[in-house]
């Protein structure tokens, strides 16, 4: 691709871009956390501002929980219009005394930038605002309509934009939306996203006795809710991690031969893989490589289980309750109402005996993919040349992002998933890191990606006798 106008600005204005980002991340936006409601608004005040500083119009949109961030530049006749996606608030930090600085307190170590929220999401949905700005500071006009949706729930689930999705859906009205919230493919090899999982979550409480009881008197007399809760989630997998669930994989989409084909051509190692995530060696479903099983496959992992006493030294008890919160992961064509009602039916059909159980479904959505072959994916890959220096390979990701699919559906648009971050960036667990040359690549790649937009003209892929592509491969 030929050299882009605005090179010799982003490269002067890299120590700016880096202060911004990291003035950003000092916010202890945790969603999640009731006591963080004001951190959460300044986090979403800061964006506001600074969009608001570039010369966008932005409009602050209230929800029952945390506000939406809405910005857009003007219309451009016979432009496309595209809308960024990203969100302001991050995960919970604890457990805090594994963090090698502080959580809140960005620190860089080794070319990192190591704070909660630098990849996920702050730092990498920053690259576009950051391109946008210098883009309008140039006082060349862009070629295209860029909108901005930046919200605060996407770390709980999204409820409230997904319930107030179909009354925005003018405002938002795009023809690509562009979301930088996943990872490359590894060091060196940048990648563009074209499927996600779905997820499905919950909580599960297993009722016993009224109270603790003294673990030598009622042991062995009274059923224990520790050992029927592990009894109920061992039932749900088997050894190889296939999930036991009757019916679970009836609307499983399976891979094409092309895309095992293609993956395998990354030729992925098993061990640095296992490496880069702490482990000592690889598990999981038979007759599926890594990559196949975390990014196309259905998975089942408990994330927290409570029980008894939790502090320090002994105390025999039989106790009273116990309870665990686990997820599916979801692919293509599996829905989560589906998952769980038979989950429902499973947990009722194997319940010991002298329990009970109260089961809480949390937050659920689909699974997605995009369009490979769109004239959108084309100018991403050019982008995204031109700022890495090597072409990206198209990949799936293990992860969610509930709000795509319902982006798909209601604004009827194209979606380019472009991750700048790696996969050992830790991103919900402590010691979360973006890398920050990958940081200015982001935003260089942006900043390429509306000039190469803005030569396309808009299509409506679901308009009346357009020409659909044959493939999603």
């Amino acid at each position: 691709m030929t050299s882009f106008f605005l090179s010799e600005a982003l490269q002067q204005s890299q120590t700016r871009h880096l202060e911004d980002l990291i003035e950003w991340l000092k916010i202890p936006s945790v969603s999640s956390d009731t006591s963080k409601i004001g951190e959460v608004k300044q986090a979403a005040k800061w964006i506001a501002d600074k969009l608001k500083d570039a010369g966008l119009s932005v409009e602050t949109i209230p929800t029952q929980g945390h506000a939406l961030v809405y910005a857009e530049t003007p219309e451009v006749a016979n432009g496309p219009t595209v809308l960024v996606y990203g969100h302001y608030d991050v995960q919970p930090a604890e457990p805090l005394e594994l963090w090698t600085s502080g959580a809140f307190e960005p620190t860089i170590r080794d070319g990192n930038l190591y704070a909660r929220g630098a990849t996920d999401d702050k730092g990498q949905v920053l690259t576009h605002v950051q391109s946008v700005c210098e883009w309008l500071a140039s006082g060349k006009p862009l070629p295209l309509q860029i909108k901005f949706l930046i919200e605060g729930e996407e770390e709980v689930g999204s409820a409230n934009l997904e319930r107030m999705l179909p009354e925005l859906a003018d405002k938002l009205a795009c023809d690509c939306v562009v979301i930088s919230d996943s990872s490359q493919y590894a060091d060196g090899q940048p990648a563009i996203t074209y499927g996600l999982r779905g997820i499905a979550t919950y909580e599960l409480k297993v009722q016993g006795p009224s109270k603790d009881l003294h673990s030598g008197s009622f042991g062995g007399a009274v059923m224990n809710p520790a050992i029927a809760l592990c009894h109920l989630m061992s039932s749900m997998v088997d050894d190889q991690g296939r999930i036991q669930i009757r019916g679970f994989y009836d609307d499983v989409r399976e891979l094409s031969a092309e895309e095992r084909a293609a993956w395998k051509q990354l030729s992925p190692n098993d061990d640095e893989f296992a490496r880069s995530a702490g482990a000592k060696e690889l598990f999981g479903e038979k007759g599926y490589t890594a990559d196949e099983r975390r990014w196309a496959r259905p998975t089942f992992d408990i994330n927290g289980l409570t029980s008894g006493h939790q502090g320090e030294g002994v105390k025999t008890v039989l106790p009273a309750h116990a309870s665990a919160k686990f997820s599916f992961r979801l692919v293509p064509d599996q829905d989560p109402q589906t998952i769980t009602s038979a989950l429902r039916s499973h947990l009722e059909a194997n319940l010991p005996k002298g329990v009970t159980m109260d089961l809480k479904p949390d937050h659920g959505a689909p699974g997605m993919l995009a369009d490979t072959e769109s004239v959108y994916m084309d100018a991403a890959k050019a982008a995204i040349e031109s700022a890495f220096g090597k072409p990206p390979v198209l990949i799936r990701e293990g992860g969610s992002i509930p709000i795509v699919t319902k982006f798909q559906e209601t604004l009827k648009c194209d979606c380019l998933l472009l991750g700048w971050g790696l996969s050992d960036d830790n991103a919900h667990s402590p010691d979360e890191k973006f890398r920050i040359d990958d940081y200015y690549r982001g935003i260089a790649a942006s900043a390429v990606l509306w000039e190469a937009m803005g030569t396309l003209q808009p299509v409506d892929p679901f308009a009346e006798g357009a020409e659909l592509p044959s493939k999603l491969w």
